[in-house]
């Protein structure tokens, strides 16, 4: 549970880390449009020792993202992990100066106490490696992710970013299931087993339909999605196939703890991507 967390504080830190950079780099810039302009936008904010920094803090997120799926069940690491919301928000307080309102302190204290009922409640991870086809089906979802991310652009406008935002919610889910059925590190093992290649394809297209989504639409709205996808699904995939249980007699102070932690980020979800012009952000 401790990996789980600290995935959640790198993660949280380093979008307010590379916002900061972006920023700077985008203030910086020349007359460029398009493609060209975000392209030279990379370039610029990755010169910057902020931005290599949340490269860094993500790296290392993700690799205690990792060991807490092999620890801990699908749904404390998923509930951790949106719960980096409250950390982003609190980090952009302190360096963004983002106004927070009363009402988004209080969320960020509702997803520390529901991640407090998920430490008190939660069992270590299940034994059971599921369904023979669950892998395979693990990279059906991830193509499925990338197909969803491609025509991302064609998709209607009302409720594209939504729409987006679940996807990249499913593909972070496989990314967290396929982890727990990778049973065997050699080489040849990882390239027969289908959970490496949606571990791998499921990753890359979450990331490329968060992209589409907070690019087309609505940063909370994509995010609440984002959310939804990567906490639910995954986490009943963990209770009803891979075994992942509750200490004894607590299961309803972990899905209440479930519940709460979730809840908290959706409130918090304006932070899914870090406000680039703190001067401009007012109380919601």
């Amino acid at each position: 549970m401790v990996c789980a967390l600290g995935a959640s504080v790198c993660f949280g830190t380093a979008t307010v880390l590379q916002a900061m950079a972006t920023r700077t780099a985008d203030s910086d810039g020349g007359d460029s449009e398009g493609s060209a302009f975000a392209v030279t936008l990379f370039l610029r904010a990755v010169r910057q020792w902020r931005y290599l920094a949340g490269l860094a803090l993500d790296g290392l997120g993700f690799l205690l993202q990792i060991a807490a799926l092999r620890s801990v069940p699908i749904y404390a690491v998923g509930a951790a992990l949106a719960s980096s919301l409250a950390v982003t928000a609190v980090v952009s307080a302190r360096l963004l100066r983002v106004r927070l309102s009363g009402a988004e302190w209080g969320a960020v204290g509702v997803v520390c106490a529901g991640m407090a009922l998920l430490g008190i409640a939660s069992g270590t991870e299940g034994d059971r490696g599921g369904p023979a086809g669950l892998g395979f089906a693990m990279l059906g979802t991830a193509l499925a992710v990338l197909g969803l991310a491609l025509l991302g652009g064609r998709l209607p406008e009302r409720g594209r970013a939504l729409a987006l935002g679940l996807g990249a919610g499913f593909g972070f889910g496989v990314v967290e299931v396929s982890v727990r059925l990778i049973d065997s590190l050699a080489p040849s093992d990882l390239v027969a087993d289908p959970a490496t290649y949606a571990l791998l394809v499921g990753g890359g297209a979450a990331f490329l339909a968060l992209t589409s989504a907070l690019q087309r639409g609505s940063v909370t709205t994509a995010t609440a999605g984002m959310v939804i996808g990567e906490t639910i699904g995954p986490a009943l995939v963990g209770v009803v196939w891979l075994g992942d249980r509750t200490r004894e007699g607590m299961a309803w102070v972990a899905a209440l703890g479930f519940v709460v932690a979730v809840a908290g980020a959706l409130a918090l979800a304006r932070f899914g991507e870090a406000p680039a012009d703190p001067e401009r952000q007012r109380p919601s």
